[in-house]
């Protein structure tokens, strides 16, 4: 995941467990020159958004093992890092792929599933999780997103 390889980065770089917000934004655009520092504070926004960081008394720390994330030698990212990508999206183009159908008609069985089989009481991420079993299609990895795209609906 390149948005874990960026934000570990800097704390491997370093070999800090906690660094302040301006030394983060001073390591992605003024030292690494990978983005401008309007980019790195919304990159910092992302991460906390997305769980992968917690700040705590103005100290940010990974909430993760940056120790299991390998950074590639000369790892530079991509403006892919700022995109969201959206996890119910994600598992329609991996079930569809699976079955090799279009994604309409994913969609199209997801209502199918929350129309007929729940009378229409269930969301659709959890439809698409439905989906997902039934065609054996990972989906673990989308687990959390998921979660989250559901607490929002």
């Amino acid at each position: 995941m390149t948005l874990r390889t960026t934000i570990a980065a800097p704390f491997r770089h370093t070999r800090k467990s906690g660094m302040k917000k301006n030394e983060l934004v001073y390591y992605y655009a003024l030292d690494r020159k990978w983005m401008s520092t309007d980019q790195a504070n919304q990159l910092l926004r992302r991460a906390e958004e997305d769980g992968l960081l917690k700040q705590e008394s103005g100290i940010f720390s990974p909430a993760f093992d940056t120790a299991a994330v390998t950074i590639p030698v000369g790892f530079k990212p991509t403006s892919a890092i700022f995109e969201r990508n959206d996890p119910m999206q994600e598992l329609i183009g991996r079930i569809a792929r699976a079955r090799k159908v279009e994604e309409t008609e994913i969609v199209a069985e997801m209502n199918k599933v929350i129309r007929e089989g729940f009378d229409t009481h269930l969301l659709p991420p959890a439809a698409l999780v439905v989906l997902a079993k039934k065609y054996h299609v990972s989906c673990d990895d989308l687990r959390d997103p998921l979660r989250q795209a559901l607490r929002k609906a």
